[in-house]
């Protein structure tokens, strides 16, 4: 039988797995086209605020030695009324609009200024380490998560995925509080809070000091969360952490994630990336015998 890279995650049905995550040349709808013509399954949007934000003052990034970045842009973003209007005309590409807020009524005005846009799902940023009052310090109050899942449920019809990380509580609870408000699926993880010093000023690197550590230094954590959200829910899951080639992503699929998301490797390869990891999941299959991607989907879990 001949091998498809098509999948889903919930409701939301995809032609490729390979999916670009939040963060990442998110905020142009010719960008969107261009990636889904060189084999992005879906376009994962920055995080879009109730009002638009600045961002915080450079320097926003900084290049870990060995790879990986660590970045604090500050969710800096047009605003979620100006960005609708930017993607109204959308017709083919399947676009996961990120939200960030704080409070339920945040999301649920974001919500409702997209009505009128063609998209795949929204993706609930709830684990962004780096932007006070919002991401994490949500993500961490499972309580309030309930509260913004069921009221986004409530306002529209489009599949919502949670986007979870690791903060000081246990991520499994911001997981399950989700899951118990309808979410339909989950990304797995956020970037990892973290820090570079300067010791020759002896200064924090970052103006935030304190960013979102992300690329290739992640993927085994990211890696083991997947592998633990799937073998104690049963809730569709994105992985994304630190993935840059295809045995990344088959070693997601056999954790337990049914798509993948890129972020750090865009940045890294460009474009091309995408079609060289579809290109590489295709060839394993074959090689393997596999005809669907959820046929790999948590393998691992059995030994």
């Amino acid at each position: 039988m001949e091998a498809k890279l098509s999948t889903s995650i919930g409701p939301i049905q995809l032609q490729r797995p390979v999916m670009l995550a939040s963060g990442i040349l998110g905020i142009s709808l010719d960008v969107f086209n261009r990636l889904y013509r060189e084999g992005a399954g879906a376009v994962v949007t920055k995080s879009l605020s109730k009002e638009p934000w600045e961002g915080y003052p450079n320097p926003t990034i900084f290049g870990v030695k060995g790879g990986g970045w660590i970045n604090a842009v500050g969710l800096s973003n047009p605003g979620a009324s100006n960005f609708a209007k930017m993607i109204e005309q959308n017709k083919d590409v399947p676009i996961i609009v990120s939200l960030v807020g704080s409070i339920p009524e945040d999301f649920e005005f974001m919500v409702n200024e997209f009505s009128n846009c063609n998209l795949a799902g929204f993706e609930l940023n709830l684990s962004c380490p780096h932007v006070a009052k919002v991401g994490l310090e949500v993500g961490d109050d499972p309580e309030l998560v309930k509260k913004i899942v069921t009221t986004v449920k409530k306002s529209t019809k489009v599949p919502v995925i949670a986007k979870v990380g690791l903060g000081t509580t246990h991520y499994l609870d911001t997981v399950g509080a989700a899951i118990d408000s309808g979410i339909d699926a989950i990304t797995a993880i956020n970037t990892v809070r973290s820090m570079a010093i300067d010791t020759e000023t002896q200064r924090p690197i970052l103006s935030n000091k304190f960013g979102g550590l992300s690329g290739t230094p992640i993927k085994p954590i990211a890696l083991r969360c997947v592998f633990e959200i799937s073998s104690k829910y049963k809730i569709p899951i994105i992985g994304c952490g630190g993935i840059s080639n295809w045995e990344d992503a088959v070693e997601f699929f056999l954790a337990g994630a049914s798509a993948i998301q890129l972020g750090s490797a865009v940045g890294d390869r460009w474009i091309e990336v995408f079609n060289e990891i579809n290109t590489g999941i295709l060839d394993y299959m074959k090689k393997k015998g596999f005809s669907k991607i959820e046929e790999m989907v948590g393998l691992a879990k059995k030994f």
